[in-house]
């Protein structure tokens, strides 16, 4: 089941404090772990709060979990529709923007560096990662940071104690629709 997975690695998106979060399903064929995210997007999409299988490959089924709003939002900042046209993605709507970037998955085997801003990642963070090839942050955490460290070091705190959080609640019993923050 994928509940387990959910809580684990969605928590802060789970949560309403990040946009998407990403995770790979490596313990389901491909089929089934298809079938099993399909069924929680329905679960979860009245809470505002999608779940998409972007990938699948050698390494198991790629999905994302995101609140398409506020993905929405983030992708109209006038900086980061800019940064994102030279990258191919012309339709910046929740679906427009995710289809995009399913294509881009499947462009290469890397993963698109564009994908941090779908995760809330700082677009200098993205930016900084693409121009030092990943190398030279300043520190690193759920990303590397070459922007703002202090803004970065205090967000990676809230994203580990809100799954800490929700791994306690889940396992004393409450649902992954019970942790979900309604829109």
């Amino acid at each position: 089941m994928l509940d387990r997975s959910l809580v684990a690695h969605c928590a802060p998106t789970l949560a309403g404090l990040k946009t998407g979060s990403l995770f790979t399903v490596l313990d389901l064929p491909q089929e089934q772990a298809a079938h099993q995210a399909a069924v929680w997007d329905r679960r979860l999409a009245g809470k505002g709060v999608r779940l998409t299988e972007l990938r699948r490959g050698r390494r198991g089924t790629l999905l994302y979990l995101f609140r398409p709003e506020r993905l929405e939002a983030d992708l109209s900042r006038p900086c980061v529709t800019d940064f994102l046209r030279r990258y191919g993605y012309g339709d910046l709507s929740a679906g427009g923007a995710v289809a995009r970037l399913r294509e881009r998955l499947g462009e290469a085997e890397a993963f698109p560096h564009e994908i941090g801003l779908f995760l809330s990642y700082p677009l200098a963070d993205v930016k900084g990662f693409i121009a030092n090839e990943g190398r030279n942050c300043l520190c690193c955490g759920c990303w590397k940071v070459y922007g703002d460290p202090g803004a970065a070091l205090r967000q990676f705190s809230r994203y580990r104690k809100c799954q800490s959080v929700y791994l306690r609640l889940w396992r004393a019993g409450r649902s992954v629709e019970q942790l979900t923050v309604a829109v």
